[in-house]
């Protein structure tokens, strides 16, 4: 049962169809973790906590640059210098106090990887190279984890949901030639400011669907917006 504090807090949520409290004590009941709290894992971060998902992993070890205030809208210009995470942890737990933050002030590599997501329920990328995801990919796979890929550049955005009620598609379904891609390297291209917030809460309403068991869940398909156009793209990835 939830509190009064939580029935007023959520009432917006409660309201809606097929969700009701229900709905809102799978959502404290949920561990999700967020990988990289950047341009995407600002605002994946934000909504996750606002929607009351009940623990978030933050996984971080970048500091506050300039050029990132364009996007990276947690941070602010007299925080330059400070650690990502820090401030993030700060800032989240005073938009809902009853979060539980588990901070991971590292990088994600083959030696932490498995430790770290095996005690959550999702995993949101919002990295930005190819390296990360092909991990986060391969250790969600082992571990049956369901993980929330998201990419963006220019004015273009990706998101699909993988790993996700077998038989199902994963990152390597999308992109197979790991060495191809990571000799390329990671071209730093010009991002438009909102087009983080877009993608990164497409990426927190797929988490809440999943949770909650609302809606229709895009599993095994590649969706692709610009927003230049506005127009939008989806395509059926196939399944193993």
């Amino acid at each position: 049962m939830l509190s009064d504090y939580e029935l007023q807090r959520y009432q917006r949520q409660l309201v809606l169809p097929d969700f009701g409290e229900i709905g809102q004590c799978k959502l404290a009941d949920a561990k999700v973790l967020v990988v990289g709290v950047g341009g995407l894992g600002s605002v994946s971060s934000l909504y996750l906590t606002a929607a009351g998902i009940g623990t978030i992993g933050l996984v971080e070890k970048d500091t506050v640059s300039l050029h990132n205030l364009q996007r990276q809208v947690l941070y602010r210009e007299d925080e330059i210098g400070k650690s990502k995470l820090d401030l993030a942890v700060s800032t989240l737990k005073r938009l809902n106090r009853e979060v539980k933050f588990v901070p991971y002030d590292c990088f994600l590599t083959k030696d932490n990887a498995e430790s770290i997501i095996k005690d959550y329920d999702i995993v949101l990328d919002c990295t930005d190279n190819y390296a990360a995801r092909y991990l986060i990919n391969d250790t969600c796979v082992k571990s049956g984890k369901p993980f929330i890929y998201a990419t963006i550049g220019d004015t273009k955005g990706q998101l699909a949901v993988f790993n996700y009620k077998k038989p199902c598609a994963d990152y390597r379904t999308l992109y197979p030639n790991e060495k191809e891609l990571i000799a390329q390297g990671n071209i730093n291209k010009g991002v438009m400011g909102v087009l983080p917030s877009v993608i990164a809460s497409l990426q927190v309403n797929e988490a809440v669907k999943m949770i909650t068991g609302t809606g229709e869940v895009m599993k095994d398909t590649l969706f692709m917006i610009d927003l230049l156009t506005l127009n939008t793209m989806k395509f059926k990835l196939p399944v193993k």
